[in-house]
């Protein structure tokens, strides 16, 4: 039978696993770092400046969801690498589709930033 968490036991063994995969994602990519780095810029910047709180929550918004979009890729990216190393057309369009997805994010948290701001 196998030994299933539950309750408060649960959510620290999840907590303790999203905390393994920021550490992984911090070591292994570049651009994890560097979104950390502008998010750690930015977000203090987004509750200084005077906006709506809905305005507020915008750019809190696209700042998380590009890191959320950017793990994601990264993830996909890990299990791509995991199958093997040789090039096939349906992993470099895995790939590609998934670093298409953080572009459309930061494109979209510019134009959100953009917008609210100017």
């Amino acid at each position: 039978m196998k030994n299933h968490h539950q309750g408060w036991r649960r959510l620290i063994s999840a907590a303790n696993y999203s905390k393994q995969g920021y550490i992984s994602s911090w070591h292994s990519e570049a651009a994890i770092r560097q979104e950390l780095m502008a998010l750690l810029v930015l977000l203090p910047f987004a509750f200084w400046v005077d906006v709506s709180a809905v305005e507020r929550a915008l750019l809190v918004l696209s700042l998380l969801l590009v890191l959320v979009v950017e793990l994601l890729n990264t993830g996909l990216e890990a299990i791509v690498d995991r199958i093997g190393s040789e090039y096939h057309e349906l992993s470099g369009k895995a790939k590609d589709i998934g670093s298409a997805a953080v572009l459309t994010m930061l494109v979209t948290a510019i134009l959100v930033w953009s917008i609210i701001l100017f």
